[in-house]
């Protein structure tokens, strides 16, 4: 009985995909993989690494810009930067939406984030909301809290060096509660931190392409939790439990330090008190909420993401952290720190974290958009409704723009004068997203990498660990494959350079407790 039903909701699904193909009008699609009738590109698209399999296809095809569909789906891969900002940027108007997420918004309770709603009048009100407390100007007052959560990293890195990743979890969590609630967090088992963490595993799972059946035929989604094949629904169930936890348990701590007067400052508290004179206050303050947790959501795994690959390349390319040493104790005075205001005689410090993420970037993918019209580009249709995919990954591999792409070369963005070299193209062009979507917290994000990696540079030596009979343990580069890509686990030694840094290193740390 359960397979004839669910025999008959895949013949049902067959015949509702194929009506709602679309029309097709006097221009051609950009040139794609052969396509199977009703089906289209379903077989032959990739489960893992596909940025990959797109940057072949469109090598194989001669074309920047190629175009699948998936039982029915639209789907425009943008393979370079070009492309990407004259879709994305020029014509931004009619290619800022998201894709429906019917598993992820509708069903698991992600519709709150800016970052993954539809565009529209929240999306704008809540973008407005950030970006007046996340401009360069407004981002500068949270760098004494990024000083102080990394020189208690590095004493978590000094006493515990084996456990790093754990320790740079502890450090982006520190990072983001910090300035979105003004919380500080626990050392183990944090309550806020195994909220997020729980939220943002299954928004990873939720999301994933090609998972779940729903978001084909988002008419599934009224189907009873009972009924065969529902799983989904329950599963979303309870997935949006975690989202609504993660939502809800900081922004409650944080009113509540406000409300003693405890409160340090932070996103909320800003927030807050610029609505104690407005109107609408409770749709305001709803707003608040949501918008600090999409900070939260968008922050803690790229920044883990960054820093293991930073420490994976200085395994890979020991000339590269020596050279950054050099640098840093040429400028930073004996016995102190990195600070901000040594960024601009660092140069080759910032180029060591724009090649860490350029090198193996976060999001290859980056978060794709949607059209919502009809439209022509170079002579092709770009249907309405297309799912509009940037190559963010081939676009940062491309070896017209980055030579020997492959290799983790900051030298690259050094100029004959010492300085940042402004003809070499800034990853951040891409790798922060396109057009209206382009994440608007990429400066507090680029400042907390900086000084984490220039602050770990000045202290630490990082080089490969030796096994029992004297061989040099290599690490494999690889990665896995998710929202935010990271390194397969690797071992790494992380010893202060000398006595003087470890000094130094418990000193910062009792300081800042």
């Amino acid at each position: 009985m359960e397979s004839t039903v669910v025999l008959a909701l895949i013949l049902l699904a067959v015949i509702y995909l194929y009506m709602r193909r679309p029309r097709r009008h006097f221009a051609p699609l950009p040139p794609g993989p052969k396509k199977l009738p009703i089906i289209g590109n379903l077989l032959a698209m990739p489960t893992t690494f596909e940025w990959e399999t797109y940057d072949r296809w469109c090598k194989e095809l001669g074309s920047d810009i190629i175009h699948l569909e998936v039982a029915g789906t639209s789907i425009i891969v943008m393979n370079s930067t070009e492309v990407a900002e004259e879709l994305l940027d020029q014509h931004s108007t009619i290619n800022s939406d998201r894709p429906r997420l019917v598993m992820v918004n509708e069903l698991m309770g992600w519709n709150f984030s800016f970052g993954l709603m539809a565009y529209g009048d929240e999306w704008r009100a809540q973008r407005k909301l950030f970006q007046q407390e996340f401009h360069p100007q407004a981002a500068e007052r949270f760098h004494p809290l990024e000083v102080r959560v990394t020189h208690q990293f590095l004493n978590r890195l000094l006493e515990d060096p084996k456990n790093y990743v754990h320790h740079i979890r502890h450090l982006a969590a520190s990072t983001i509660l910090g300035i979105a609630y003004g919380i500080d967090v626990q050392e183990e088992n944090d309550p806020y931190v195994d909220a997020a963490e729980r939220a943002l595993e299954s928004l990873g799972l939720g999301i994933a392409p090609g998972v779940f059946l729903v978001e084909s035929i988002p008419a599934l989604k009224y189907v009873p939790d009972w009924f065969p094949g529902a799983g989904f629904k329950r599963k979303a169930r309870e997935w949006a439990r975690y989202s609504t936890i993660m939502r809800e348990l900081p922004y409650a701590a944080a009113k509540e330090q406000i409300s003693k007067g405890t409160a340090q400052p932070s996103f909320t508290s800003y927030s807050l008190e610029k609505l104690a004179e407005a109107e609408g206050v409770a749709d305001q303050e709803q707003r608040v909420q949501s918008t600090a947790a999409t900070m939260y959501t968008g922050g803690t795994d790229s920044t883990v993401s960054v820093l293991s690959t930073f420490i994976l390349a200085m395994l890979a390319n020991p000339e590269a952290q020596k050279r950054a040493q050099e640098e840093i104790d040429s400028v930073v005075q004996s016995g102190e720190l990195p600070r901000f205001s040594d960024q601009e005689r660092l140069p080759y410090v910032t180029a060591v974290v724009k090649e860490t993420m350029r090198w193996k970037n976060v999001t290859p993918l980056g978060i794709p958009h949607a059209s919502t019209s009809e439209h022509i580009y170079r002579g092709y249709r770009i249907p309405a409704g297309s799912i509009m995919v940037p190559n963010i990954w081939a676009m940062l591999h491309d070896e017209n723009v980055y030579p020997e792409p492959h290799t983790f070369r900051p030298e690259r963005f050094i100029g004959k004068d010492g300085r940042i070299n402004p003809l070499v193209k800034d990853p951040d062009t891409a790798l922060f997203g396109f057009g209206r979507r382009i994440c608007p917290g990429r400066f507090m994000a680029f400042s907390s990498i900086w000084i984490a990696v220039a602050s770990i540079l000045a202290v630490f030596d990082i080089t490969k660990p030796i096994d029992e009979n004297g061989n040099v343990i290599e690490p494999t580069y690889e990665y896995i494959p998710s929202m935010a890509c990271v390194p397969a686990p690797f071992e790494c030694l992380l010893k202060p350079r000398n006595a003087l840094a470890e000094e130094m290193i418990r000193s910062m740390a009792s300081e800042n407790p």
